[in-house]
């Protein structure tokens, strides 16, 4: 009989290699939109702005928890795709605030195609009923509290 720390070792391995199989899939998926998966974490951010006011750029590396170097660079080549523009603040010139253009929400409503054909190769060997499951199993790890490390 394996001890409960066994069972957590095999379970951490398999939900590893999920993951992995999971950013295989969909960057093959996204590969012909010409955009990374980062790059499209970016967009998806920058959307959850519409209809408020822009994000900054310091504003998208604090949501990404990366550097402020790093998104400039993926801000570099979506506007360089003509996904997004760099627009001044009128409040603040010194201020530039990212948005998204029309290729951009077009890119979006791709993105978001290839994410659901790339989640459908993944699930395509369960049942409903398993999917089901498998959904309220994820729910609850989703929305389990963040352990705290000092």
């Amino acid at each position: 009989m394996s001890s409960a720390s066994d069972t957590d070792r095999l379970l951490a391995e398999q939900l590893l290699r999920l993951t992995r199989r999971l950013h295989r899939i969909q960057k093959r998926h996204m590969e012909p939109l010409g955009i990374t998966p980062a790059q499209s974490r970016l967009l998806r951010l920058v959307s959850h702005y519409e209809g408020e006011q822009p994000p900054r750029m310091a504003d998208l590396a604090a949501r990404l928890e990366v550097v402020p170097r790093a998104v400039t660079t993926l801000v570099d080549g979506l506007e360089a795709a003509e996904c997004v523009r760099r627009a001044p603040d009128p409040a603040n010139r010194r201020v530039v605030r990212i948005e998204l253009t029309e290729t951009g929400r077009a890119t979006l409503r791709r993105l978001r195609n290839a994410r659901t054909d790339a989640a459908e190769e993944i699930l395509a060997p369960l049942t409903a009923d398993q999917r089901e499951v498998l959904g309220g199993l994820l729910d609850a790890l989703s929305d389990a509290p963040a352990e705290r490390h000092c």
